[in-house]
């Protein structure tokens, strides 16, 4: 109830602040950038219901915190009523156990007792969300949730779509292999004939990223990239990865952690309570309380995350004397992408062996290969999942998926975009509601900025690569040390929201447009490797009637983008790469 009190309690000043705002003319304000914060002022999101119906907001707050405790204390009990919740203990039975019927049974478990529980409260909750959207000026939440973007609802939809569909050739490829190579370890009668893929067989509980299953697709017989086990040994705990990834930023003469974030943060699991394990940065918006929540497991996997969200952080201090309406990344897909820009150097071999977590940091190309595949278990992968999450809850949102097909429409975008099937009938109980089983869900968290961040964050890469003056592969470069690619880093990160994304984008990366290219040439050696070795296989997986198609993109298309302030930008999207 603490939480619901403080969220209301703010709603009523966000309330207030935008009623004052709106005492003012501000749309015909000559200074551009007091008009962008103007707006930002007087959009206050789902708060907008509290000027309709308090005791609404109320509600809404209510079942949202519901939902998030229904996830938090979620657990799956076994025959001898010994209780698993799902970090760590759900969370490492699929990533490191290999029998087939255990992974059914956790898959199965946590969907069962935290998706159900969760439908009714959700399907209210949609209402009332619609309900503030509309009263806050949009048509639906769909439309209020694309706003952050500052593009007209439809073309933002055709740019992650033409996205989507111009990455769709590496994931097919990438599916298509690893497909074949757990057909070998589970046997071809645990593969639907429709080639997709059975969710609880990638080493993830939503199938999002695979990089659990990495030791029974790498090829090549050489070092392995995932240094856990180096981690382990050398007596690694969750401190010691901190420390690791600000150093990284410090040596790019970024920010350091001020003295509180280390008082404040929790990055242990607590033993003495439940908490949200799942991982998440917070700004106080005092200029000097900014926090992070993880259950850090030692494990490299945690080490990247632990980077992702120290990149959160990062923009915090960056833009932490800007005016409060400002202190935001320039889209939400720029907040994702700044930590994994960095933990895309932080992971190689070569930087790794820098900092004592691998011996041998093999440059043959096998060892290349062996990277690169590992690196694709997680960026590829996730791909199509950063993009149907939000296709399904835009689908919720508009009405055109209504309660009694959630889940029929969540598994049809799963093995239309993702190749990914359901291991057993999720539509035959009508309380099933598997996206509920992922967080994003329940916290009412936009999940389409993963997908951008995912793209934008390779493009940020090679753009810094540049300044830094790495020469060779852009999957080998290490930006670790470079002052210059820091401080056009923290140029951007200083901006905040103040200006529209493209410009934020152009400081970096000399461009507008948000591309796809730049994750094409990072993994283009590895893609022509799986074509070779996917030669005679059948690539992909069934089409079905009412999957998604592409947008006709027979020649390049060009965006307007209106900034609700007045500025006009110009974004060019390339053609669907086939």
């Amino acid at each position: 109830m603490k939480k619901i009190n403080a969220s209301l309690v703010e709603a009523d000043f966000n309330l207030k602040a935008a009623a004052n705002a709106s005492k003012f003319a501000w749309k015909n304000f000559r200074n551009a950038t007091l008009r962008r914060l103007f707006n930002t002022v007087t959009d206050v999101g789902s708060d907008a219901l509290g000027r309709k119906s308090k005791d609404k907001l109320l509600q809404l707050r209510s079942l949202e915190a519901e939902m998030e405790k229904i996830y938090s204390k979620g657990k799956v009990c076994n025959n001898t009523n010994t209780c698993f919740p799902l970090n760590p203990d759900l969370t490492n039975i699929l990533a490191t156990s290999r029998n087939h019927d255990d992974l059914l049974w956790a898959w199965k478990g946590w969907r069962n007792n935290v998706g159900r529980a969760e439908k009714e409260k959700f399907t209210e909750f949609v209402k009332l969300l619609n309900e503030a959207s509309v009263e806050n000026g949009y048509k639906n939440a769909a439309e209020d949730w694309i706003s952050s973007y500052e593009m007209p609802v439809e073309s933002f939809k055709q740019l992650v779509t033409t996205l989507y569909f111009e990455l769709k050739p590496l994931y097919e490829q990438l599916h298509t292999y690893v497909r074949k190579k757990l057909m070998v370890k589970y046997g071809e009668d645990k593969f639907p004939k429709t080639r997709h893929i059975p969710a609880h067989l990638t080493g993830n509980m939503w199938a999002q990223t695979w990089s659990n299953v990495l030791d029974l697709v790498q090829p090549y017989n050489k070092t392995s990239v995932d240094v856990t086990p180096s981690m382990k040994a050398k007596g690694y705990n969750a401190m010691k990865m901190f420390n690791i990834s600000e150093e990284f930023f410090t040596s790019l003469g970024l920010k350091k952690m001020p003295a509180k974030f280390w008082e404040k943060s929790l990055i242990t699991k607590p033993a003495n309570r439940s908490v949200v394990c799942h991982a998440s940065a917070w700004d106080f918006y005092n200029q000097a309380d900014f926090r992070i929540k993880m259950c850090t497991v030692v494990n490299m996997e945690d080490l990247i995350t632990v980077h992702h969200e120290m990149g959160h952080v990062q923009y915090y201090l960056q833009y932490k004397d800007l005016p409060v309406g400002f202190r935001r990344g320039a889209n939400p897909g720029f907040h994702e992408a700044v930590g994994d820009v960095l933990a895309l150097s932080a992971s190689t071999p070569s930087h790794l062996k820098e900092i004592g977590l691998l011996d041998n940091a093999d440059e043959d190309y096998e060892a290349q290969i062996n990277y690169m595949l590992s690196m694709a278990l997680d960026k590829i992968a996730f791909l199509p999942f950063g993009y149907l999450m939000d296709m399904w809850r835009w689908s919720v949102f508009t009405g055109e998926t209504t309660p009694d097909k959630y889940n029929d429409k969540w598994w049809q975008l799963r093995r239309c975009l993702q190749g990914i099937s359901e291991p057993l009938n999720r539509m035959k109980d009508p309380g099933d509601f598997d996206p509920g089983s992922k967080y994003h869900i329940p916290a009412n968290t936009p999940y389409i900025r993963y997908f951008v961040s995912f793209v934008l964050q390779f493009q940020l890469h090679e753009a810094l690569c540049n300044v830094a003056k790495q020469a060779g592969p852009l999957h080998k470069c290490d930006i670790y040390r470079s002052k210059e690619a820091g401080k056009k880093l923290g140029d951007m990160l200083k901006l905040g929201s103040s200006r529209p994304w493209p410009e934020a984008l152009e400081q970096v990366a000399n461009t507008r447009k948000l591309s796809a290219s730049s994750l094409i040439k990072y993994f283009d050696p590895l893609i022509k490797w799986l074509r070779e070795q996917n030669k005679g296989e059948a690539v992909g997986w069934d089409d079905e009637d009412g999957c998604p198609r592409p947008p006709n993109t027979s020649s390049a298309t060009s965006f307007t983008i209106p900034s609700l302030f007045g500025f006009l930008t110009v974004c060019t999207i390339v053609s669907i790469y086939l």
